[in-house]
């Protein structure tokens, strides 16, 4: 029980902390690591036949949750095939969300930081209408040197 303890600590202290993109890939590694443990031991205890040893196992469990699929190891009777089709689906779906989560907390930390900064829409909104009006600033001041050089 103090393992599963210390996963929820760990798992709630990297919740707090700001995401680094090394601490991202620390996470999008380990859950690729997590899904192709798991999808090996899993293939190799249904699939016996295919899988003469639990390395040939991890090594398709890595062409599958990467989605590089070689081909040179398959399952061949049906629970095999069942189970890597929800493998693809669960290790595909597991690394987006991962991937999601991680992207959503870097939007969300650039956006609490503009925030901080006093950058907010209104501002944007105040420069572009700044930018819109030196534009135009700028195309009369250039009509009206292309009149005096033609006129």
């Amino acid at each position: 029980m103090s393992r599963m303890h210390l996963v929820e600590r760990r798992f709630a202290i990297f919740l707090r902390t700001p995401l680094s993109i090394r601490a991202a890939m620390a996470v999008i590694v380990t859950a690729t690591a997590v899904s192709v443990v798991l999808g090996g031991i899993l293939v190799r205890a249904l699939a016996p036949e295919d899988f003469a040893d639990l390395g040939t196992a991890m090594w398709w469990a890595l062409q599958t949750v990467t989605t590089v699929g070689y081909g040179d190891v398959v399952p061949s009777n049906g629970i095999g095939k069942v189970l890597g089709a929800i493998f693809m689906l669960e290790a595909i779906a597991f690394i987006a969300i991962v991937t999601a989560a991680i992207t959503s907390s870097f939007v969300e930390r650039a956006r609490h930081e503009r925030m901080q900064a006093g950058v907010t829409d209104a501002t944007t909104a105040q420069i572009m209408a700044r930018l819109d009006d030196l534009s135009a600033q700028i195309e009369a001041l250039r009509r009206t040197v292309d009149r005096d050089d033609h006129g």
